[in-house]
């Protein structure tokens, strides 16, 4: 059965709004009544991986509203450091997106986490031990090195990716709040699930644009079949990943381009040069040891391919340029390295203070420039 976007989430929220505290199955009995059978896996997908800014869990199975779902604009940036023009904010970012000014930001660079999956407390133990397992994988040696733990979007079930779709539409809404008119949106996804995002964050009112095709070996597939390797040595259960996919969203325009233009400063991309116009294929290599060993972040993206980027997404060079997802602060260091003011959101303190750290060192490194196309 095909539902509206958020009515599954909205269900729940009503119903713990009137419980002190639920089991799962008294959740889901509830939702029966209120808006016909869903599965056990999707109510517990939403409790968990959906929203925790809403749930929490009070014992085994049992969960209640998160305390403190309300939170004025200063709760909710619980703290704020300023490092050059960058503003970096520990807070949740969709309690924080909801009580920021609208139409404050011209343009948006992130990489989510996928309806916060991977990066549930079980998740980071294992990710952190580099011991795999659950949705991170540790893939094979290659050519004798060893590879560092990938996401397995694979593993997911139906209930986590309508979570996932669902996380990704209420996104989309609140980043139509706060951009303005022409604001580019760029969102980093994956091959598996880049249709989601898009299609999601599409039905939240913003326009699709296309896609970013960073060209880069991502590891990714290609492997032979588990535990049959030997069986089968010239069988690869998937292709070589060789692509990163970012999706590509607009605020929709007011009026024509050139209208918004001289409104809104946004409404385009900036081009490369008078000859060449920004592209939507982007060589790019893997993110490099030096840059790592400042920011040790599992989702790190290059300064080389960022500073391209975020270059590009204000077209006349003038605006703020948010991160709703900082983590290490990668996309905050590129703006500080062009020249633009940025603000990211971050709700993890480790990540916070390994960025706070990072983002003048990733802005200061002299990157050598290679023709994006």
């Amino acid at each position: 059965m095909r539902r509206a976007p958020g009515i599954v989430r909205d269900s729940i929220i009503g119903y713990l709004s009137a419980a002190e505290s639920a089991s799962l199955a008294e959740i889901q009995e509830a939702l029966s009544l209120r808006i016909g059978g869903v599965p056990t896996s999707s109510v517990r997908s939403y409790l968990n991986l959906n929203t925790p800014h809403l749930f929490e869990r009070t014992a085994r199975g049992h969960y209640r509203l998160k305390n403190g779902c309300d939170q004025s604009p200063n709760e909710a940036a619980e703290q704020s450091f300023k490092i050059d023009r960058a503003t970096l904010l520990q807070a949740e970012c969709f309690e924080w997106l909801r009580s920021c000014e609208p139409r404050s930001v011209q343009a948006v660079v992130t990489d989510p986490p996928y309806g916060l999956v991977e990066y549930t407390d079980g998740e980071q133990a294992k990710l952190r031990e580099a011991r795999g397992g659950g949705i991170w994988r540790v893939p094979p040696s290659y050519d004798g090195h060893k590879r560092s733990p990938l996401p397995r979007f694979t593993v997911l079930n139906d209930g986590e990716r309508a979570a996932l779709q669902d996380f990704f539409f209420e996104f989309g809404k609140l980043v139509l709040r706060v951009t303005v008119p022409g604001a580019n949106v760029i969102v980093a996804s994956n091959p598996l699930l880049v249709h989601l995002v898009a299609n999601a964050m599409s039905q939240a009112g913003l326009e699709l644009r296309g896609n970013i095709v960073r060209l880069v070996m991502t590891m990714r597939g290609g492997d032979r079949p588990k535990n049959a390797h030997n069986e089968f040595p010239n069988v690869s259960v998937m292709p070589r990943s060789m692509f990163e996919p970012w999706v590509i969203l607009r605020h929709p325009l007011e009026g024509r381009v050139q209208d918004n233009l001289r409104r809104w400063k946004t409404g385009g991309f900036q081009r490369i040069s008078d000859t060449k116009p920004f592209g939507d294929v982007i060589k790019s290599s893997p993110t490099s040891p030096r840059e790592r060993k400042i920011a040790p972040h599992p989702s790190l993206k290059p300064q080389l391919f960022l500073r391209h980027l975020v270059r590009s997404v204000l077209p006349l060079g003038e605006g703020v340029v948010l991160d709703p997802f900082a983590g290490s602060g990668s996309t905050l260091a590129a703006a500080n390295a062009i020249g633009y003011a940025s603000i990211g959101i971050e709700k993890d303190a480790s990540f916070v203070k390994m960025a706070r750290k990072a983002i003048p060192q990733l802005a200061a490194l002299s990157i050598q420039h290679v023709d994006p196309i």
